[in-house]
């Protein structure tokens, strides 16, 4: 069976007790962490900086965390990312003078390389990076506002993406993040996605062990 993981996104959990809901969604039997980084510039929101993941750290954070930036200019923070120590690293094309610089900056430093792209991004970004790459980060909505629906039309974008990667005999992770439920993870999981990013989902239940179990226990029915 594929080994498919699951990515909260904190941009959902409570704030008042971050660490507290993160250990919380973590023991529930979540792979790794979603840490969405806005700026009100890129994108019409403002989030969290490097200051509250190195909190995180200290705090006893230690699976994988996925920083998707959506910033612009995206160097300096990313540098200021791989300082603390994260494990993923995704920007968006749009945020970069020079994509493969940027991406040079990330692999230099021993982080794994991310390429977010938006709804309505052409995917011809990728023709020349994907031997540069470790994961394919889909958005299917909107970045930069939480509680909006999955764009049906990301179905046919991810089956792409994902015929792409195995064109290619690549390893490359592809992920998805946005209107992931447990109502349309199956259709989902069936073009070929291994990380799915949830945020209100998971943190807006009260119990995230059983939404958890609920989710594992449609993914093992899908085959790839």
């Amino acid at each position: 069976m594929k080994n498919f993981l699951l990515a909260p996104s904190i941009l959902s959990a409570n704030f008042a007790k971050l660490g507290e809901d993160i250990k919380k969604v973590i023991l529930a039997g979540c792979d790794m962490i979603h840490y969405d980084v806005m700026d009100n510039h890129y994108v019409s929101n403002l989030t969290m900086g490097p200051i509250i993941l190195k909190s995180l750290k200290k705090y006893g954070i230690s699976i994988p965390i996925d920083v998707h930036i959506m910033a612009k200019p995206v160097d300096n923070l990313i540098k200021q990312f791989i300082k603390i120590g994260v494990d993923y690293i995704s920007f968006h094309p749009e945020t970069s003078k020079n994509i493969y610089n940027t991406i040079q900056i990330i692999k230099k430093n021993g982080c794994k390389v991310g390429i977010a792209i938006n709804p309505y991004t052409s995917l011809n970004c990728l023709d020349y990076i994907m031997n540069e790459i470790d994961m394919i980060l889909i958005m299917s909505v909107n970045p930069g506002l939480e509680g909006q629906k999955f764009m049906p039309f990301i179905l046919n974008k991810l089956n792409y993406v994902n015929k792409l990667i195995k064109k290619n005999n690549s390893n490359i992770l592809l992920e998805v993040d946005g209107g992931v439920k447990i109502n349309n993870i199956s259709k989902i999981a069936k073009t070929g996605v291994d990380i799915f990013v949830f945020g209100s989902e998971i943190f807006k239940k009260n119990n995230y062990n059983k939404i958890i179990y609920k989710i594992k226990k449609k993914l093992k029915k899908i085959k790839n």
